[in-house]
């Protein structure tokens, strides 16, 4: 039982996102104590283990309790169904990594229609902003300045910047984009 006492108290504590340390000070006991429990080289008594769950808090039932088995770590993988469309009238946009937890990056297949655009208004984010023409070409518009983008060629802006793209062609324009954003803000799809 010890063993599951020290495993228990660990993923309680990480779940948590506590230190030993930042446990140890809520709890009233030293450092050493919480980590001599990780490490099953100590098996607290109810009434240790009791002070110490205090400190998240937690009640004994519910340490006992609670599911100790890892979730399914996420696959890596994406196939085409599970990028969903975001886009809008003959913009298709399909967000790779959608349902990611904590994602910071925002990464799509833009597939522009002739003639579409990303709106009247001008596009403005936090972060920044790169990509590449893989077929057809695509007006860009980042502040003042405008280009027409064939492909191979692509992209690196301050997305701050206000920015539009257009597909002034006869033909489908594809672009493979990535937006970074600071770990702090959220991503933008």
């Amino acid at each position: 039982m010890t063993r599951e006492v020290s495993t228990r108290l660990k993923l309680v504590r990480e779940k948590h996102a506590l230190s030993q340390r930042e446990l140890a000070k809520r709890a009233g006991v030293t450092n050493s104590t919480i980590s001599l429990i990780e490490q099953n080289r100590v098996s607290p008594s109810i009434s240790s283990l009791k002070k110490v769950l205090d400190g998240v808090p937690m009640s004994l039932a519910e340490f006992f309790t609670f599911d100790i088995e890892e979730p399914a770590r996420p696959s890596p993988f994406f196939e085409r169904e599970q990028m969903p469309d975001i886009g809008g009238e003959g913009v298709s946009l399909f967000l790779l990594g959608h349902g990611v937890h904590n994602r910071h990056i925002t990464m799509l297949h833009e597939v522009y229609e002739p003639g579409s655009d990303t709106g009247a208004e001008m596009l403005s984010h936090a972060g920044q902003e790169v990509g590449m023409v893989i077929r057809g070409e695509i007006e860009l518009t980042v502040a003042e300045q405008t280009r027409v983008l064939v492909s191979g060629e692509g992209y690196y802006f301050d997305s701050t910047l206000p920015h539009r793209f257009r597909n002034l062609g006869q033909q489908q324009a594809e672009i493979i984009s990535a937006s970074l954003v600071s770990p702090n803000a959220a991503p933008i799809f």
